[in-house]
């Protein structure tokens, strides 16, 4: 019977508000003064004047909200059906007046289930007027209606994932996180170019791993009945990356690479991210199943850069580090540029060379040449040549130049302006101005580069603004902190003795200072490059005992946990520690990632590599 109104229906959608426009003064008096009532709560005079006008059907749709709420809330219910019969004798095809018929037997609690299934039932085969009806349901807090209307809608229309992103969202309101999933499945296997939208919705809902795990398994079994759609697969190298499972992520890499031909690219991408994360031991794996694979591709030489890179980020990482071990990335860089020749790929090796020469080995002339051949091959581009001009002037800071790492800075900071290059500049001429002493010129620097296009850069400067602030607020002398400044000027510089003199002295002058969790955290710093962790244990656990509420608490306790972890491979006491940190600290930053660290030591990835 319903789809004879759908004409009628749209009929009315245009003809009521055209008969509100014939209204006169007088009448729009009349609707302004009983709204007034409404407003003030005056519920009697307002329902007798909205009676009043409801006699005319042309001014019925300007008041009907107002009025039918006051006549079911009053439990009005004998004026009310009466009125709203009338409403649908008078506009048949209007479905929302037959759903508000529907609202009433539910406030009077008289047959209003029987009635809206009869309703649902006769508009199922009509999309429109199904997703109105649904609309209708959330809004009155029906949601097993909306629901309801959803599925009869499928059934009758053989459509079984149709209404997949309404679905979703009425299972979100519904709190039913398997269900919710399922439907933003069914959503992604009409709309396939939205998984990018798909991805973030689930990011910010998703945040308990067991959701995560929940969806793992929906997608596998999406991937057995779906073999040829590629949203699946690409939706589990996602999760699993969600999950710092590289691995597993690397796995569906693979297959989606052979099956879409992409030489590689999806690999890739998946070892980037699990180098990133620290992950050296995948991440290798990863760059040399591209090179063995993908030999005549872009991906070759780019895999080959990375895999060097994963090696050097391994043995920097690797405590106290190796000089030998230092120069063997070198020569694999030496390797590289000499097989490839130079160009924009090979520069970055080039580059990275330098600073190893710089920072690792003190040959620092060395790396200067070698950054200043960088910047003046006339085909490198602006970006590699900046760049290279910070890293020349972070070697000039080393040597106390610092006339020349500002000059270089700045000169950055006008070629690329309003880029993360540029904004990097910026924060490395404020916390020169930092390690000087001149706090007032580093604060007017960093309160720019807040803004910064990168979140890192501008957590960067946040962290170095804060710890500047709060630091000489109640000291009108700055003496503490121009003291622990110049002891990170030294660390910076390699100076390590002299900087942990300096931080004995400033534990003895200001032994009640605000800083002296800041300078726990350097000694424990400096123990972990020198191999000492039980001792950066020490400091770390002096920093949770004291001033575990602080600013460092977390920071310090999570720090402890990958000690255990990485460094004295007791993973017994690292599962400890993480397992306390959830509990400890449930609002860091660091939480998520201490469940995850705590889930694989557990061995919970180990069934998924066996299968893979």
């Amino acid at each position: 019977m319903w789809k004879t109104y759908i004409v009628f229906y749209f009929l009315f959608i245009i003809v009521i508000p055209a008969f509100a426009q014939v209204n006169s003064p007088a009448i729009n008096d009349e609707i302004k003064l009983a709204n007034e009532y409404y407003a003030r709560g005056d519920v009697e005079k307002a329902k007798k004047l909205y009676a009043d006008i409801a006699k005319d059907p042309r001014r019925v749709s300007i008041i009907h909200n107002n009025y039918y709420f006051l006549l079911l809330s009053t439990k009005d219910f004998n004026v009310a059906e009466k009125y709203i019969n009338r409403q649908i004798r008078q506009f048949p095809s209007a479905l929302e007046y037959r759903l508000d018929l529907g609202l009433l037997y539910h406030y009077a609690g008289k047959g209003a289930d029987k009635y809206f299934k009869k309703v649902i039932g006769e508009i199922a085969g009509n999309t429109h007027f199904i997703r109105i009806a649904a609309n209708y349901f959330i809004n009155q807090q029906l949601l097993t209606y909306a629901q309801l209307a959803f599925e009869e809608s499928r059934k009758a229309l053989d459509k079984p994932m149709l209404y997949g992103l309404e679905m979703a969202n009425l299972y979100r309101l519904l709190d039913e996180r398997p269900l919710m999933v399922k439907e933003y499945l069914n959503y992604l296997t009409s709309n396939p170019s939205n998984i990018k939208y798909v991805k973030n919705t689930l990011q910010n809902l998703l945040t308990e791993t067991k959701d995560l795990e929940s969806l793992e398994v929906a997608l596998f079994e999406r991937v057995q009945q779906f073999p040829e759609n590629p949203i699946y697969p690409e939706l589990l190298i996602w999760v699993n990356l969600q999950l710092k499972n590289f691995y597993g992520a690397f796995v569906q890499a693979r297959a989606l690479d052979r099956r879409m031909r992409s030489e590689g690219d999806q690999s890739m991408e998946v070892g980037i991210i699990a180098l990133d994360n620290g992950d050296f031991t995948n991440a290798t794996k990863i760059f040399n199943h591209i090179i063995e694979n993908y030999p005549r591709t872009g991906n070759y030489i780019k895999a080959r850069m990375y895999l060097i890179r994963a090696y050097e980020m391994r043995v920097k990482n690797t405590y106290p580090i190796n000089d030998e071990e230092i120069k063997n990335v070198i020569a694999n860089y030496d390797k590289l540029v000499s097989e490839m020749g130079i160009d924009q790929q090979t520069l970055e090796a080039m580059r990275n060379k330098a600073l190893l020469y710089a920072f690792y080995l003190d040959q620092r002339d060395s790396a200067i040449r070698i950054l200043e051949k960088i910047v003046n091959i006339p085909r490198a581009n602006l970006r590699i040549k900046s760049q290279s001009k910070l890293d020349l002037g972070d070697i000039y800071l080393l040597n106390g130049e610092h006339w020349e790492s500002t000059l270089l800075y700045s000169q950055v900071e006008k070629e690329m302006k309003e880029t993360p290059i540029g904004y990097e500049a910026k924060l490395r001429n404020a916390k020169l101005s930092y390690f000087k002493g001149d706090f007032l010129l580093a604060q007017e620097r960093l309160d720019i580069i807040k803004q910064a296009t990168t979140r890192e850069i501008a957590n960067d400067a946040i962290g170095l603004s804060l710890l500047i602030k709060d630091n000489i607020a109640l000291d009108s002398t700055e003496a503490a902190m121009r003291a622990y400044a110049a002891i990170e000027l030294l660390l910076f510089q390699n100076k390590t003795e002299a900087a942990l003199a300096g931080i004995e002295k400033m534990k003895t002058e200001f032994s009640y200072h605000s800083l002296t969790d800041e300078l726990l955290w350097m000694e424990a710093d400096i123990s972990i490059k020198a191999g000492q962790f039980e001792d950066a244990l020490d400091h770390l656990q002096q920093i949770v005992d004291v001033y575990g509420s602080d600013i460092l608490g977390d920071d310090a306790y999570f720090l402890m946990g990958e000690i255990w972890e990485r460094h004295l491979n007791d993973k017994d006491k690292a599962m400890e520690v993480f397992f306390d940190f959830i509990t400890r600290y449930p609002g860091s930053v660091y939480s998520a990632e201490s469940r995850k660290r705590y889930r694989a030591l557990r061995g919970d990835f180990k069934e998924d590599a066996m299968m893979n």
